[in-house]
């Protein structure tokens, strides 16, 4: 990272100013200005998001927004209502109260007198998703949006559900909002009301998990906030990003295909971050590519963005399985426009014998039994990777013996796809609701085993996840799984792999009991993307070193700890993976506040009881500064029957020693078709 301390402007910072809303209620921001912005008013980059703008992302934001306004924009940084040192209580993600918020701080900025009424939106994950939710509302002063890490559809490519499946990342997600949501404003910026802030939040945010398992079909609940519903409501330019180890990549393909705006889309090796911090590397000039594309839709400099390749993407090369490392070899490629006319689908028959067969190979017919045990999946990794533990996925050989395999013959020359790998499976199941787990993986020589995409389906989902069904045990189905968008080179001598598993736990919530699903070979087979080199991938405008603003000042008081446990005990048949994501204690310096942030996941289950299964977290998460003293304490159950779930949670809030707020939950939530 080259830190950049010289800029074309200079640079003032405001640490917080109040943005009203038609009902009273206070939004509160950090903002960031030219030194002469209101002699010679800028355009705006807002970002508005939940996570804390005062100390949970302030080290980010601080290298992020400096940085745009020495390139002449002023940056703002908002928290949304009831989050950080906002007023009101956040109820939930994307409801319309947020829109209309975001609506009323657009119209705010254009009446500052340091901006020139043009604003652009940029955000990762929530930010991305409301960037283009309020793009779909049209505001005026809105005119281009940068969104990362985010998607149009809220119910096929979020955390909460895959391919009709329950993601373990939902219970991990609404987790993380529980804990948030348990935080209290400083106390410094908003005063002595700070404590009936917080209990108002704290009496009122809810268990958001609990909402969420009320739709568990794709109803008008995840219907709302999904541009997909109309995408010609976005009219504003749009940058797409995401990372091959982020869970929100299909959404920029998706994005690119059906927006009819000025468009672009960019997709790196990363997990869930900003490219220019992106892990696994290499991390590139995000926020340079940021200010081009600035430049030309809020200032109208005739850079050539608008004449950029459609699509450009990290096509990663081969490597061997590990749940972690710090740079993916690869190369960049570039597409003018999405879908690719020379893309071109190669098929692939799903043999007997475990082959992976060419299309033009004659094969016969075989009924194969498919009954995976209830914890394929513990090496799975995570369904969206920070990149900041070990979460990518390990050697597939451990999951493997649980699943259906299919390998092709080595390979006689190297093969690269772009795109949606799809299988079509003919099958047959026992029971009336059963999953599908189907992944494609790069056998090396060696035979290690990477993963390379992957796709879940809920077979009650098999025409539509608006109206699911129940299968007729012993009835023949033909089914497709879409695999997850991917950029891969395999190297001549390695194999191809297609393997299909009835569970995928603990990344996906397992079926109401064991399912064994007949798979009939030869009349099911595998369609991959296949992409020809081409010499103009090597012409590409390159993209610049990463740049940064001055890093924030901090001490650590506590270190970080991370990582993912698989734990076997084989007395009791009981496994467990645990995931340890604590943040230590930081100390930041210019507001004199120590904060805490720690969490910890498990995912169990015993034999083969479906059961056992189940997921708790526990989040802890502190401030101090001087003799203030708060903490929040929240834990989150969550189990199953073959008919509900059970949904058990408790929140704890302390000032100083003291217990001042306690709450608990208990729900049965019926499953439906899940």
């Amino acid at each position: 990272m080259r830190i950049v301390t010289e800029f074309p402007h200079k640079v003032k910072a405001i640490e917080n100013v109040w943005i009203p809303m038609p009902d009273g209620i206070h939004l509160a921001a950090r903002l960031w200005l030219p030194e002469d912005a209101e002699q010679e008013p800028v355009p705006v980059i807002l970002e508005y998001i939940p996570y804390r703008k005062r100390d949970s992302v302030r080290a980010r934001d601080e290298q992020i927004y400096p940085y745009f306004a020495g390139h002449g924009y002023a940056g703002i940084r908002v928290d949304l209502r009831g989050s950080g040192d906002s007023e009101g209580v956040l109820r939930d993600e994307y409801l319309q109260q947020e829109l209309d918020d975001g609506l009323a701080i657009l119209q705010w900025l254009e009446e500052q007198p340091w901006c020139n009424g043009k604003v652009g939106m940029m955000g990762i994950s929530w930010g991305g998703f409301n960037g283009l939710q309020i793009a779909a509302m049209r505001p005026p002063q809105l005119k281009a949006i940068i969104t990362a890490s985010s998607t149009d559809d809220r119910y096929a490519d979020d955390v909460h559900h895959m391919g009709g499946c329950l993601l373990g990342d939902n219970l991990s997600w609404a987790s993380t909002m529980f804990a948030y949501n348990s935080c209290p404003p400083d106390p410094e910026l908003v005063g002595d009301k700070w404590r009936d802030m917080w209990f108002e939040r704290l009496r009122g945010s809810g268990l958001w998990l609990d909402k969420w398992l009320q739709h568990q079909r794709r109803d008008d609940y995840w219907k709302h906030g999904s541009i997909c519903e109309d995408y010609s409501a976005v009219q504003c330019p749009v940058m797409a990003i995401s990372g091959w180890a982020d869970g929100y990549s299909n959404a920029v393909f998706r994005l690119l295909e059906n927006l009819e705006a000025p468009r672009c889309g960019l997709i790196g090796p990363w997990g869930h971050k900003y490219p220019h911090i992106g892990q696994p590397g290499p991390a590139i000039g995000f926020l340079q590519e940021a200010v081009r594309w600035w430049d030309k839709w809020l200032k109208d400099i005739d850079n050539g963005v608008d004449k950029d390749p459609m699509l450009r993407v990290w096509m990663q090369d081969s490597v061997p399985p590990t749940t972690r490392y710090q740079m993916r070899p690869g190369r960049w490629i570039a597409e003018n426009e999405w879908p690719a006319e020379k893309i071109e689908l190669r098929e692939f028959i799903l043999g007997p014998a475990r082959q992976l067969l060419p299309a033009d190979k004659t094969t016969e017919e075989e009924t194969r039994n498919l009954q995976s045990p209830l914890g394929l999946g513990l090496f799975a990794g995570k369904w969206c990777s920070y990149a900041a533990a070990p979460d990518l996925p390990h050697d597939q050989r451990q999951e493997d013996g649980g699943a259906l395999v299919f390998d092709s013959e080595p390979l006689e020359e190297p093969l690269e796809i772009l795109g949606a790998p799809t299988v079509e499976l003919e099958v047959i199941p026992d029971k009336p609701v059963a999953m599908l787990a189907v992944r494609l993986s790069d056998i090396a020589p060696d035979n290690k085993a990477a993963r390379v995409t992957y796709g879940l389906l809920n077979l009650t989902h098999r025409d539509d996840s608006e109206h699911p069904k129940t299968l007729q045990p012993g009835k023949q189905y033909r089914v497709h799984v879409q695999l997850n968008n991917i950029a891969q080179h395999f190297p001549a001598g390695h194999r191809l792999r297609i393997a299909v598993s009835t569970s995928y736990w603990p990344l996906a919530w397992p079926a109401p009991e064991s399912t064994q699903v007949k798979v009939i070979t030869g009349r099911s087979r595998a369609l991959l993307p296949v992409r020809p080199p081409r010499d103009s991938d090597n012409n590409l405008r390159p993209f610049g070193e990463p740049e940064a603003a001055p890093p924030l000042d901090t001490e650590m008081i506590e270190p970080e700890h991370h990582n993912w446990r698989v734990i076997r005990d084989l007395d009791l048949d009981l496994s467990t993976l645990k995931v340890i994501n604590d943040n230590g204690i930081v100390y930041i310096k210019d507001i004199d506040l120590e904060m805490g942030r720690k969490a910890l996941e498990w995912y169990t289950y015993q034999g083969d009881d479906f059961n056992s299964v189940r997921g708790e977290t526990l989040w802890e998460r502190s401030y101090k500064r001087g003799d203030w003293f708060v903490k929040t304490i929240t834990r989150t159950v969550l189990t199953s029957t073959a008919t509900d779930f059970h949904l058990r949670a408790e929140l704890d809030a302390y000032e100083g020693d003291k217990r001042v707020y306690s709450a608990n939950w208990d729900r049965v939530i019926p499953r439906d078709f899940v």
